[in-house]
């Protein structure tokens, strides 16, 4: 539903023209060669493999088309990861269909897209200048630490999230052994609840 209203939205555009589109990552990247695309749109979750390891795997493979990021995750959490896996913009789907036009021109013109606020946080970074409401243990995470703590609190188990991430069960163990460490919770329970709780939040923020 949401890449048809994209579409929609797009082809609508004299100058604009959706080529083709995707629903996982793998389907996309094989696309790719195929309808030669100036700009790739994604958002950060999909079946799969993540968002991050896809905009990753453009990056690497095609370094010179811009990726723009469309998602309903927070962009205080999210943007900053997707603009260091390669993405060129980030923009939350309640931004609306005009602000969207507006970045997918601008990232197709060379330049970074990212909103006011978050590109006050960037520079109040690269400044040394330790941003308000910056301290989320979360952010501790690693791209990949951080994929397994939202599968986990989605509910998958090591398992499942072994074969979305095509990691190995060992590999999972050893990310969640981590992420306990840094977000200082004491057992798998622990971790469970906090990462649950964490979704949960997340999703309430959408609505």
């Amino acid at each position: 539903m949401m890449r048809t209203g994209v579409t929609t939205l797009i082809n609508a555009e004299p100058s604009l023209m959706v080529c083709c589109q995707a629903g996982r990552a793998e389907e996309a990247l094989s696309e790719i060669p195929k309808c030669s695309p100036d700009l790739v749109i994604t958002d950060m979750t999909m079946p799969g493999r993540g968002g991050l390891e896809f905009i990753k795997d453009v990056a690497a493979l095609y370094p010179s088309l811009p990726v723009l990021v469309i998602s309903m995750h927070d962009e205080m959490l999210h943007a900053e990861r997707a603009l260091r896996a390669g993405a060129r913009g980030y923009l939350m789907k309640e931004a609306g269909g005009e602000k969207m036009l507006v970045a997918i021109r601008q990232v197709l013109s060379g330049q970074v897209y990212v909103s006011e606020r978050m590109s006050a946080r960037i520079l109040d970074n690269l400044s040394g200048r330790k941003p308000r409401g910056s301290t989320s243990p979360i952010e501790k995470l690693s791209d990949r630490e951080f994929e397994v703590f939202e599968l986990i609190g989605q509910g998958l188990t090591t398992k499942a999230i072994a074969k979305q991430l095509n990691l190995s069960s060992k590999t999972v163990d050893v990310h969640r052994e981590h992420i306990k460490e840094k977000l200082q919770l004491s057992d798998a329970t622990s971790l469970i609840r906090h990462a649950v709780r964490w979704v949960e939040t997340q999703k309430a923020g959408e609505s």
